[in-house]
């Protein structure tokens, strides 16, 4: 049974990442570059509050960025507040030349480092983050009304870049339906920053005119405005599978002293999903001289890349590929194109070959010149191309035996000769590699390794060593590493591979409940091959506290591996991520682990994951006894049009229809918990009303909580939701009374916003 103390210990883990340090300390550096990226500081926790480090990597140095003490001292002077060195109070800081700029205690200070003394300093408050600042720091583009405006940062003087905007036909905005809206009125902002790229002389904007006309409208009621007023009325733009109008992006390039605008001579992008400059599917040349971007048709089974001149508004083709399946530059949706576009020559990503590998094209003449890469595995993302050396840096997976799914930083030469690993190790590597120098950062862990960062040079070599993971406090909490494990799929060949937690407290004589805890992607994985406490969804840990083993696993159809093992997915979503892979997994792992009670399995997800979650339910009654389903996706054919027709296909009603849970509502024999936001404007609450109207005809007992106002990730009551779906699991799979624990709400901060948006 899990007690108040395991509740306690799970709403901890639940709260990890609204308050970064306070469990893991030392885990992540992000660097803030000084003298052109030659050197960088960073900030990191100390359990209490935080390091400030300054590195030099030439040198191979990493010390204290100035000295927390002394600092401490002269701002207690100065303020006449007490001042703990350890947890000095900034709210923001600078390092500027030989001093450090803060914000403490209300106000605005300026250290000089070569005697220390703190003084009060003119604040220059910073721009709006709706802002896009130009490289030269001098002016900056903004959204007002359906237009762009920009604004000297000299002396203030504002000017519009667009006059003509008007409602579903804006510049500079992506579609309504991937807005965020609920969320963004939640944190006090009124839109995103525009989607707009400055040319690297800050003399020109890319941006697009957004035209949503006759994309179909769906409605949103607020039960209760904030207000406490009248039930609002919220209509958004939001397009289904099928749908003629799709949103669409006509790119244009804005001079921004002279005012005046080019318009690319080509058809307009489709746009059913994210804007193409948001994304990197459009930018600029290098020297400004050109604008290129990515265009797919509606069936994606083209990419085609394009040259725009951004003096002429003239579109020329500079290569295109076609497949039988769609054809991705990435298999991570919301990841970069791994396409460069060097001097003379274009890097092409491609899956031709059943991999995903680089290939080189004559940038002029489209012509194919070689492939770079070759081999089972895949390129993930190129970190560098030296033309002068004629090399390639990159990412790669499916390196590593024990783990495909781990990266390898390696390089080869553009001819494809001179491969190389440059981390030749069993770990995974996340890099960060400044411009236009000869280092990179390297965070090289596992699921159960704590990552140690260091700094190294092109070979590999280590320069400097900056952080070790402390997972001290997380340990205390009972938490235990998470068992990598890999078995056979369904189709018993073909290796797939997932993470088991034991529960707290794990004694190896009991008999555990079970839960999967899904994400079928087929755009993202559901697990992380680096250390990643709790991964995707913040519930792994949580349960695993209450007293469950929590399963995870990336089943056939989800990213990172192979073209066919991505393509299982295609046409197939109704499959969620494969769960007849979840079901040979949970078979073989209780095999071998009679800890494991197979007869006590629960589901879990959220968005795709509720979708998953309750279709476990539906289609293996035999094996999920309870299922919690939030913000599911549970009928794709009212579901979003770009998610939908990429993984299912255009013109496809048949397997939209396959994938609605709706119409396998009479199937449902175990214990249901359907969670979904009044006011979810990614996956409308009307998908979890469908499901509950059938399931009502088909007599079936389950469980509803609509909660009233929330949106997609329940961000102001996430603390409430989660409790109660604990408290669903423990009652249904442990037969047992949940304890009266009452979680305190989690607050809004970034680093919570940052998890969430991930």
């Amino acid at each position: 049974m899990s007690t108040t103390q395991d509740y306690q210990a799970a709403e901890q883990l639940l709260r990890r990442p609204a308050r970064p340090g306070e469990l893991v300390i030392g885990d992540k550096v992000r660097p803030q570059w000084i003298d052109g990226g030659a050197r960088f500081w960073y900030a990191v926790s100390n359990g209490v509050g935080r390091r400030f480090v300054l590195v030099d990597p030439a040198a191979g140095t990493r010390e204290p960025a100035f000295d927390h003490a002394l600092l401490a001292d002269a701002l207690a002077a100065a303020s006449g507040q007490q001042v703990d060195p350890e947890a000095l109070p900034f709210i923001g800081i600078e390092l500027a030349g030989n001093a450090v700029e803060f914000h403490a205690f209300g106000e605005y200070w300026r250290c000089r480092l070569d005697g220390y003394a703190c003084e009060r300093a003119e604040f220059t408050p910073p721009g709006s983050p709706l802002d896009v600042l130009s490289p030269d720091k001098k002016v900056a583009v903004s959204q007002r009304g359906h237009d762009l405006w920009a604004r000297s940062l000299s002396d203030g003087r504002e000017w519009a870049l667009t006059t003509d905007g008007e409602p579903d036909h804006r510049y500079g905005s992506g579609p309504d339906c991937t807005s965020n809206g609920t969320l963004l009125r939640k944190i006090g902002l009124p839109h995103l920053p525009p989607a707009v790229a400055w040319s690297p002389d800050s003399t020109k904007v890319l941006a697009h005119r957004t035209d949503e006309r006759g994309v179909r409208q769906t409605h949103l009621v607020e039960a209760r405005p904030a207000d406490g007023g009248a039930p609002l009325l919220h209509t958004q733009r939001y397009a289904y599978p099928g749908d003629e109008q799709v949103p669409q992006a006509e790119l244009v390039v804005l001079d921004v002293q002279a005012g005046t605008m080019v318009r690319a001579q080509a058809a307009p992008l489709l746009m059913p999903q994210l804007s193409p400059i948001t994304t990197k599917w459009a930018w600029w040349a290098q020297d400004g001289s050109a604008v290129y971007y990515l265009s797919r048709p509606r069936d994606l089974r083209t990419l085609t890349l394009h040259r725009l001149d951004p003096a002429t508004g003239e579109v020329t083709t500079v290569l295109s590929e076609t497949g039988a399946t769609r054809v991705e530059p990435n298999q991570w949706m919301y990841e970069a194109p791994i396409v460069r576009v060097l001097a003379d020559e274009v890097l092409w990503y491609s899956q031709r070959d059943g991999w995903g590998h680089l290939y080189r094209y004559d940038l002029r003449t489209g012509e194919l010149l070689g492939q770079v890469t070759s081999g089972e595995w895949a390129v993930r993302e190129i970190l560098r191309v030296d033309e002068a050396e004629r090399v390639v840096y990159f990412t790669a997976v499916g390196l590593v035996d024990e783990d495909p799914y781990r990266r390898t930083v390696c390089r080869v030469g553009l001819d494809g000769s001179g491969f190389a690993k440059v981390t030749d190790d069993e770990l995974d590597h996340v890099v960060t590699m400044p411009d236009d120098q000869e280092y990179f950062i390297d965070s090289a862990s596992t699921v159960d390794t704590p990552p140690v960062t260091t700094v190294r040079d092109r070979t590999g070599r280590v320069l400097v060593e900056l952080e070790r993971a402390d997972i001290s406090k997380l340990t205390a909490t009972g938490w235990t590493p998470p068992e990598r494990f890999r078995v056979k799929a369904a189709d018993g060949v073909t290796d797939i591979y997932g993470v088991l937690y034991r529960p707290r407290g794990f004694d190896p004589a009991r008999r555990y409940p079970v839960v999967d805890n899904l994400y079928p992607g087929p755009q993202v994985n559901r697990v992380a091959p680096c250390f990643d406490p709790g991964g995707m969804g913040l519930d792994a840990e949580p349960l695993a506290a209450l007293g469950f083993v929590v399963v995870a696993l990336d089943g056939r159809g989800t990213p990172g591996r192979s073209k066919s093992f991505h393509d299982a997915s295609y046409g197939r979503l109704a499959d969620a991520g494969c769960l007849a892979d979840h079901v040979a997994a949970l078979r073989q792992l209780a095999g071998t682990r009679p800890w494991m009670d197979l007869d006590r399995v629960g589901a879990f997800g959220h968005s795709g994951g509720g979708f998953a979650a309750a279709r476990a339910m539906l289609d293996f009654p035999e094996v999920y006894k309870a299922g919690v389903a939030l913000s599911g996706s549970h009928d794709a054919r009212c579901f979003n049009l770009g998610f939908v027709e990429t993984y299912d296909g255009a013109a496809n009603p048949e397997a939209w229809a396959r994938s609605s849970n709706v119409d396998l509502a009479d199937r449902l024999a175990g214990k249901l918990l359907l969670v979904h936001g009044e006011m979810d404007d990614q996956v409308h609450p009307d998908h979890t009303l469908r499901l509950a109207d059938r399931l009502i005809a088909a007599d079936k007992d389950f469980e509803l909580l609509i909660v009233p106002g929330a949106e997609h990730t329940f961000i102001d009551c996430l603390a409430y939701v989660r409790k109660r779906c604990w408290d669903f699991l423990v009652r249904e799979l442990m037969g047992t009374q949940p304890p009266a624990h009452r979680p305190a709400p989690i607050a809004i901060g970034p680093e919570l916003l940052g998890e969430l948006f991930a």
